[in-house]
């Protein structure tokens, strides 16, 4: 996930209307749809094929390669060869590596549009997804350093688990969240608005730090909700590849399913259906961006990791409170306070329990600063200098200086 706050500074023109409007991108020839290993595009072992489909009409793109326990393996082995000693790429210098890899940004480039499809206009956002059997896969056969998965809590634990068995590999697991976004009553109360939603429907709500809880001082809870459902009837849904698009559909029928069951439960359980609550149309998985007021922390919209565009906004009285019910969870990798009150700024920044705390913003994140999770929603951290640490052995050399030893 990238920052989506640009600025002149870097290369960004501070007024969006000044950007031209790209047109929009069609998918008209599926070139690869092979296994990629040791450089080259390989069949499956088995002959199986995975079926994908255009979310948003439901019609068949192409199916592709299904690896399989053996295609794995020949991908470990090149994955071996390639980190012996005296291989091509151990032998390659920095400068060297340095090309190979401007020219994988420069294939990103090329192909944003496509990459982006469905997104915010100006962001990309590349996450590799890994089911449990790929992830438990890849993970039981690692006979490399180190390899980082994105993926769910209960993928996160078969892979610790696997690993356990394989000479206790080291892995970094960024997982889920059910993070709590915390507006006090002295925020600024549009801005609040703005970027809680920003949290909760990014991606169709389909985001690992979705802010899925957002607790609101109770002095000023009735206008926040206000606001809120104003804003969500204005977001605009439709064709992902429209660039005037902000909200597409949701990535399988299954998920798709599992969001409107926990929409029904939230009508069960008594918490009030603002807005949304329904698929949009007939064709393709969209769903309305929803929300729903008074949320209890019982109830599953409170506790269970949505993955969809559902806003949960419930009340609360003091600060010492909503830190409690904040951290009442088994997930802890995002959060976020809203505040004009620097000292409560930082107070409940560092009671929060998550590896990641945003003030007066949401999804906020940059290159050089650390991300993950506390509890269940990870192990170890992505970007900054604390990601070069968890692909790196340090190793200490201790030598007896004597009169026998030539410097």
């Amino acid at each position: 996930i990238m920052a989506q706050n640009g600025t002149p500074e870097n290369g960004v023109p501070a007024d969006p209307a000044a950007l031209p409007l790209p047109q929009p991108c069609r998918i008209t020839d599926i070139k690869h749809t092979k296994l990629f290993i040791n450089n080259e595009w390989h069949s499956s072992a088995k002959g199986k094929t995975i079926p994908i489909f255009n979310p948003a009409t439901g019609d068949k793109i192409c199916e592709v390669e299904e690896a399989d326990k053996a295609d794995v393996d020949v991908a470990v082995e090149a994955a071996r060869a390639a980190m012996k000693r005296g291989s091509a790429w151990r032998r390659m210098d920095v400068s060297g590596r340095g090309r190979l890899l401007h020219k994988l940004a420069e294939l990103l480039e090329r192909d944003r549009t496509l990459l982006a499809a469905g997104f915010p206009p100006g962001v990309v956002n590349i996450v590799p997804g890994f089911g449990p059997t790929s992830g438990a896969a890849i993970a039981s056969h690692m006979g490399i350093d180190k390899v980082a998965f994105t993926g769910s809590v209960e993928v996160g634990q078969l892979i610790k688990e696997a690993a356990a068995k394989s000479n206790l590999k080291r892995v970094t697991l960024e997982l889920g969240g059910k993070n709590p976004c915390i507006v006090f009553g002295d925020s600024d109360l549009q801005l609040a608005v703005q970027e809680a939603q920003k949290g909760a429907f990014y991606n169709q709500g389909q985001c690992c730090t979705a802010a899925s809880r957002v607790f609101v001082e109770e002095r000023v809870y009735d206008e926040f909700v206000r606001l809120s459902v104003e804003s969500a009837k204005k977001i605009v849904a439709g064709d992902p590849m429209d660039p005037r698009t902000s909200h597409g559909p949701q990535i399988n029928q299954q998920q798709f399913e599992k969001i409107l069951d926990l929409v029904e439960s939230g009508k069960r359980e008594g918490a009030k259906l603002e807005c949304g609550g329904h698929a949009l149309q007939d064709k393709g998985l969209f769903i309305q961006p929803t929300i729903f007021s008074d949320v209890k922390d019982h109830m599953r919209l409170a506790k269970e990791e949505i993955f969809g565009p559902v806003q949960c906004i419930m009340k609360f009285k003091s600060q010492e409170e909503v830190i409690e019910r904040a951290n009442s969870t088994h997930y802890g990798l995002a959060a976020a306070v809203f505040t004009r009150s620097v000292d409560r700024a930082m107070s409940v920044s560092s009671a929060l329990e998550a590896g990641t705390v945003w003030v007066n913003c949401y999804n906020a994140l940059h290159a050089q600063a650390p991300f993950g999770g506390y509890k269940m929603s990870g192990n170890g951290r992505e970007l900054g200098e604390y990601a070069l640490a968890e692909y790196t052995e340090v190793k200490a050399v201790t030598i007896k200086l004597s009169e026998q030893l030539t410097l």
